[in-house]
């Protein structure tokens, strides 16, 4: 093949890119990994508080190793929304419990450290929807007839949360100050990519 024979076209700058996230600043990226591990806390103290009655949200009295329901005081004073009564009859039951503090937790650690964040995205997603449909800010009033105090009828904190947990998956976000490198290199998650 002759030199004269070679075409030469150039390169866009998206074709350029090496590897998923490399678009991204090294600026960028430390400013991704400061909202991962600050939303990874978030939930992981959430339900280290429901867990151990940490007297934020929750008092020692109400702790879940002592007894406490991490759901029941959410769920059971649900009084808005079309899922009024499925909240209420989710209210303490130990599924509901069990599943909520696994998520919580699960979705902390992966956050934290970086690993998983598809999963964690997920789920987190997941967890922030159900808040959002039992606090239901488009409701103006609740089923007693009173305000509601919502103060935005679609835009609260957990979509937006839940909007950040899939933009720190999409960004590879576990990459920078976490464990998210090497996780991906681990031959399991080869295989299952939906494990990034």
């Amino acid at each position: 093949m002759s030199a004269a024979s070679v075409h030469h076209t150039p390169v866009s700058h998206l074709e350029r890119v090496e590897a998923p996230g490399s678009m991204l600043t090294k600026t960028a990226a430390k400013a991704l990994a400061v909202l991962r591990i600050g939303t990874g806390f978030v939930f992981l103290w959430a339900f280290l508080d429901k867990t151990f009655g940490l007297g934020y949200a929750t008092p020692s009295a109400k702790a879940w190793i002592n007894g406490g329901s991490p759901t029941k005081g959410f769920l059971s004073s649900v009084d808005v929304g079309p899922l009024q009564s499925a909240f209420h009859a989710m209210a303490g039951t130990w599924w509901a419990n069990w599943l909520f503090m696994l998520g919580m937790l699960g979705v902390g650690l992966a956050l934290i450290a970086g690993i998983g964040l598809r999963i964690a995205a997920a789920s987190g997603a997941l967890i922030m929807a159900m808040m959002w449909l039992a606090e239901f800010p488009i409701a103006q009033h609740t089923a007693a007839g009173a305000a509601s105090g919502s103060t935005n009828p679609f835009a609260d904190y957990h979509l937006v949360y839940a909007v950040v947990l899939v933009v720190l998956a999409a960004a590879y976000a576990g990459h920078t100050w976490g464990l998210g490198r090497l996780w991906a290199k681990l031959p399991f998650v080869q295989r299952n990519r939906w494990l990034i």
